[in-house]
């Protein structure tokens, strides 16, 4: 690392690397490193158990990647981020530093979407002034660290292989024999209720509908309802929070561990159903949460001459721009999380 920043609380604020993205804990502090081409200045911002926030600019930028140190900031620490450049729908940017946004590599997210009005640019002809902080999720760094044991995937061949597609809630919510404090979570997934019912029923491997953290669409919480099916993704590393028992300050990435553990115990393997062809943003009437507000048209597939519009063909409001070298890493390097650090056995695309 290169020398000292200026100090925040005391400590310096080193400048870091480019890589990992997202927030990377070493356990003496946590690298802080988030893509933009267009952005001008990034400001971390790191929400205190108070409510209390501070701002620290990122000093450096290597490749379109904004960087820093912070030594003493570990788990359980909530953060988001605000990007300053061009705000000029016309060319498909949409930077505005009055929304805060969640880190696309977060491996955890605190808290939900309440559709305010501050999550969305309502204002005509400049960037919306309303700050979303208190509205929006937080990302939230966690602990690397998990006791594996001996934990191999079962590897069973596909010839013997007996798939049950569940719903985290759906299967656990009301099984008597699995605690209330634990239905509808990871834990009571891997409860061993659940686990001998499945293997029971001669199933070798359970494919779980979407468990990345998803939104509760603003035209649902306008009728009191939620998104039960979750096939609107805003952070392809986190488990969705909606889903632990234990907390969701990064406890909820040590659960969903401890489940995938429980169930390779039984011989089972764990199957993702994931959606990368959009994010919960929707088109230009949709929320600011985070890859809009990073870099809109890096990330999204937008009309060609009308920029101000995204291209849709997924029918959810927006497509992800797969050509982009850092959308490409973005979902690889999800793909390859999944695998290396949550022990998952595959995927199936939708």
């Amino acid at each position: 690392m290169t020398a000292a920043r200026p100090s925040w609380k005391g400590s310096p604020v080193w400048s870091g690397h480019p890589y990992p993205l997202g927030a990377a804990y070493d356990g003496q502090g946590t690298n802080f490193a988030l893509f933009s081409e267009v952005a001008e200045r990034v400001d971390l911002v790191l929400v205190d158990d108070d409510g209390t926030h501070s701002t620290v600019p990122l000093p450096e930028v290597d490749g379109f990647v904004w960087h820093c140190y912070l030594p003493g900031v570990g788990p359980g620490q909530r953060y988001g981020y605000r990007v300053h450049g061009p705000w000029a729908p016309a060319v498909g940017h949409r930077c505005n530093p009055a929304k805060l946004l969640l880190d696309p590599y977060t491996r955890a997210v605190d808290g939900q979407v309440d559709n305010h009005p501050s999550l969305f640019e309502r204002a005509q002809g400049r960037p919306d002034p309303a700050d979303s902080a208190g509205h929006t999720m937080l990302g939230v760094v966690t602990d690397p660290f998990f006791d594996w044991g001996d934990d191999r995937p079962p590897r069973r061949p596909y010839a013997d292989t007996v798939i049950y597609e569940a719903h985290v809630r759906g299967l656990t919510r009301t099984h008597p024999d699995v605690p209330a404090e634990l239905r509808g979570t990871y834990a009571g997934l891997a409860h061993p209720a659940v686990v001998e019912h499945l293997t029971s029923l001669g199933v070798t491997a359970v494919e779980l509908m979407p468990v990345h953290q998803f939104v509760h669409d603003g035209v649902l919480q306008d009728r009191g309802l939620s998104n039960y099916w979750g096939y609107n993704t805003i952070g392809f590393f986190a488990p969705h929070n909606g889903y632990a028992a234990h907390g969701t300050r990064g406890q909820q990435v040590t659960e969903f561990k401890a489940m995938v553990k429980t169930l390779h115990e039984a011989g089972l393997e764990v199957i993702l159903d994931v959606v990368y062809n959009h994010t919960a943003e929707g088109n230009e009437k949709g929320p600011t949460l985070s890859f809009r507000g990073i870099d809109n048209a890096s990330y999204y597939r937008l009309v060609d001459g009308d920029w101000q519009h995204y291209y849709d063909t997924t029918g959810t409001g927006n497509s992800l721009l797969m050509r982009h070298p850092y959308v490409l890493q973005l979902i690889m390097d999800s793909l390859r999380y999944w695998v290396t650090e949550m022990h998952v056995d595959g995927f199936r695309f939708d």
